[in-house]
C-alpha cells in the first residue's frame, strides 16, 4: 500500500504572545479528530535553547514531559489533552535542535565541503522535521512559537513558504491567529494590528488561507468582512475566537464557524466524516454547570507565573468536571509560608497539593504545608519534589529522624533522606540527564493507591534526579509510611501513602501528564474526591 503524505496545516501568530496559537491548534485537531482524521501536531520552538528542560519556568511556564522522555513546551500538554493519542519527541523542535543537528552533520562531513548556510541547508533541516513529525498521520498542524516578525523565526518560515510551493494547493494551509484588541476609550475594536501582522507574514512570502481572530468578545460581521478585505482572505475564512468560559469550548467555537467546512475544502479531505463533538459538548456542560466549590492549594515556589503549573491546573480541572464541582485554586508561594502564617494560610483551603520543583528555595515551606496536611487530616496530594517533602517530614516529625532532608538541599547532609540516583552521580551535564520519560511501577496490593487505579502496575512519567534513600525505607516503614508504590526491581520509591488518613499520597512521578478532559486521571480523580467528600461533611 502506496504512503499517503499528510496534508498539512502551518499555523502563525500575530500582533503579541500568548494569543492562544496552541489552544487554536490542538483545538484544530480535536475537531479534525472527531472527523476520523488521524492527527499529529509538531511545536516549533525558536528559540536557541536545545529544550526548555534548563529554562526558569518563570520565564517560559511547564516543563511537559512526552512518554519518550522528550523535555518539550507546555503546548505538547495542550496537544495531548486535546488530542486521543500521545505525542513524542518527534512533536517538537527549537532552532537549537535544529542548529545542532545542522553543526553535527557539517563536523561529519556530510554537506561535502559546501558553505553552510540557512538556505538551504536550515531549512532543509526543518523540513525534514516536519515530514518526520507527519509520519502515519492524515493530518499534521505546524505551530510556529513566537510572533511573526521575530527574528529568530525566519528560518521556520522560510521553511513553510518552500513547503506550501512544494506540496502545492490542496495540501498546505496557513492559519494566521491574531488579536483584535478592545480599545476603551473609544469604544471599538481595532483591526489595524491584525492588518499589520499579516503584512508582516506577506514579508516571508506567506499568504494566510485562514485568519482566526482572538478577542473578548465575537467580533462583529463587519469588521470579519473589513479584515478579509485588506488581508485578502475569504470572508468565510476569517473565523471568530473570543475568550470563553473554559478552553475545552475552543473546539466547539471552531465548529460553530465552520472551519472544518473550509478546512475539508482547502484540504480536499474527501474521505471524512461530519464532526462529532458531542463528548467536549459534555466536558463543557459539565464545567460551566458544577454543583459544588472546593478550594485546592496548590504549594509551589513558582506561583508568580501559574503556566508554571499548567498540567496541574487541568488535571485537577479534568477531575472536577467528573465530581461537577467547580475546583477553585489558591496558589500559596512556599517561599512565604512561615511558621507564623501557616494556620492562617492553609485553613481557608480544603485540600494541599505541594508542587514539583527544584532546588533549595521555599523546601521549609513546603514542609509546614505538609505537616499541616497530616496533623489536620487535611487530603494530600505531593508530586515529585512534593513527595519527597512528604517523606522528609514524616521522618523528622515521625519517624524519629531529626536531621533528615534531601541531598538536593543540603550536599553534606548527615541524614539524607532523599539522595541522589546512583545513576545520576557524576552527570554534570543538565540538560536532557535527569529520569525522564514514562516507566514502570508496582503497586502493593490493597493499597490505596491500587485502589485509585484499580490495578498492581501503572506507567507513569518521570522528571527527577533524587529518589528516597532506600537506608532509610526500614526506619519510614516502621514508623507507619506505606511504600505503596516501588519500580519493578524494588529499588526506587515510586509512591508513598499514609493509612490512617483520609487522603494522603505522594507520587515520584507526574501524574498530571497523562490527565485529559475526556479522561481525567485516577489519581487526581480520587483527590478531588476525597476533597469533595470532606467539604460536604
Amino acid at each position: 500500500m502506496p504512503h499517503v503524505k499528510p496534508k498539512i496545516i502551518f499555523v502563525s501568530g500575530g500582533v503579541l504572545s500568548s494569543v492562544g496559537k496552541g489552544i487554536v491548534s490542538a483545538s484544530m485537531g480535536a475537531l479534525c479528530e472527531s472527523m476520523g482524521l488521524r492527527v499529529s501536531i509538531l511545536k516549533m520552538d525558536p528559540y536557541l535553547n536545545v529544550d526548555p528542560g534548563t529554562m526558569n519556568p518563570f520565564q517560559h511556564g511547564e516543563v511537559f514531559v512526552t512518554h519518550d522522555g522528550a523535555e518539550t513546551d507546555l503546548d505538547l500538554g495542550h496537544y495531548e489533552r486535546f488530542l486521543s493519542g500521545r505525542l513524542s519527541k518527534r512533536n517538537s523542535t527549537t532552532s537549537g535542535q535544529i542548529y545542532q543537528r545542522v553543526f553535527e552533520r557539517e563536523r561529519q562531513g556530510d554537506y561535502l565541503g559546501s558553505t553552510v548556510q540557512v538556505i538551504p541547508h536550515v531549512t532543509d533541516t526543518i523540513k525534514q522535521a516536519i515530514h518526520a513529525a507527519g509520519e502515519g498521520c492524515d493530518l499534521l498542524i505546524c505551530e510556529v512559537g513566537g510572533t511573526v516578525g521575530d527574528i529568530e523565526s525566519q528560518p521556520f518560515m522560510e521553511a513553510i513558504r518552500q513547503m506550501r510551493q512544494q506540496l502545492g494547493w490542496g495540501n498546505a494551509l496557513s492559519v494566521h491567529v491574531s488579536h483584535v484588541p478592545y480599545i476603551e476609550s473609544a469604544g471599538e475594536l481595532k483591526t489595524k494590528p491584525t492588518q499589520h501582522s499579516v503584512k508582516e507574514l506577506l514579508t516571508s512570502g506567506i499568504q494566510p488561507d485562514v485568519i482566526v481572530l482572538r478577542a473578548r468578545q465575537p467580533v462583529p460581521q463587519k469588521i470579519k468582512n473589513k479584515i478579509a478585505l485588506f488581508c485578502n482572505v475569504d470572508q468565510k475564512a476569517v473565523i471568530n475566537c473570543p475568550d470563553v468560559p473554559t478552553v475545552y469550548q475552543v473546539p466547539l467555537q471552531l465548529q460553530k464557524e465552520n472551519l472544518h467546512t473550509l478546512l475539508v475544502q482547502r484540504l480536499q479531505l474527501t474521505t471524512c466524516n461530519p464532526p462529532d463533538l458531542s463528548p467536549w459538548q459534555d466536558v463543557v456542560k459539565r464545567f460551566c454547570n458544577p454543583k459544588h466549590e472546593v478550594c485546592v492549594g496548590v504549594v509551589g515556589k513558582y506561583t508568580g507565573l501559574v503556566e508554571s503549573y499548567k498540567s496541574i491546573h487541568e488535571a485537577l480541572v479534568h477531575a472536577g468536571i467528573v465530581h461537577n464541582v467547580r475546583v477553585r485554586f489558591c496558589y500559596i508561594d512556599s517561599d512565604q509560608l512561615l511558621a507564623s502564617n501557616v494556620q492562617t494560610v492553609l485553613q481557608q483551603v480544603d485540600a494541599v497539593l505541594v508542587a514539583p520543583g527544584f532546588g533549595e528555595r521555599g523546601a521549609e515551606g513546603k514542609m509546614r504545608a505538609v505537616t499541616w496536611a497530616r496533623q489536620q487530616k487535611v487530603p494530600f496530594l505531593g508530586i515529585c519534589l512534593g513527595m519527597q517533602m512528604a517523606v522528609i517530614e514524616f521522618a523528622r516529625n515521625v519517624a524519629n529522624i531529626p536531621q533528615a532532608t534531601s541531598a538536593e538541599l543540603d550536599p553534606d547532609a548527615a541524614q539524607p533522606v532523599v539522595h541522589l540516583m546512583p545513576l545520576q552521580r557524576g552527570v554534570r551535564k543538565k540538560g536532557g540527564t535527569m529520569r525522564l520519560g514514562s516507566y514502570p511501577c508496582v503497586l502493593q496490593p490493597n493499597s490505596l493507591a491500587a485502589q485509585v487505579y484499580g490495578k498492581t502496575e501503572i506507567h507513569e512519567r518521570h522528571r527527577h534526579r533524587y529518589e528516597v534513600n532506600n537506608a532509610y525505607r526500614q526506619q519510614l516503614q516502621q514508623a507507619g509510611l506505606v511504600l505503596c508504590g516501588l519500580s519493578p526491581d524494588e529499588q526506587l520509591v515510586e509512591m508513598v501513602e499514609l493509612p490512617q488518613h483520609p487522603f494522603f499520597i505522594g507520587c515520584q512521578f507526574h501524574p498530571e501528564f497523562l490527565s485529559k478532559p475526556l479522561a481525567a486521571h485516577p489519581l487526581f480523580n480520587a483527590f478531588v474526591g476525597a476533597v469533595c467528600k470532606k467539604s460536604v461533611q
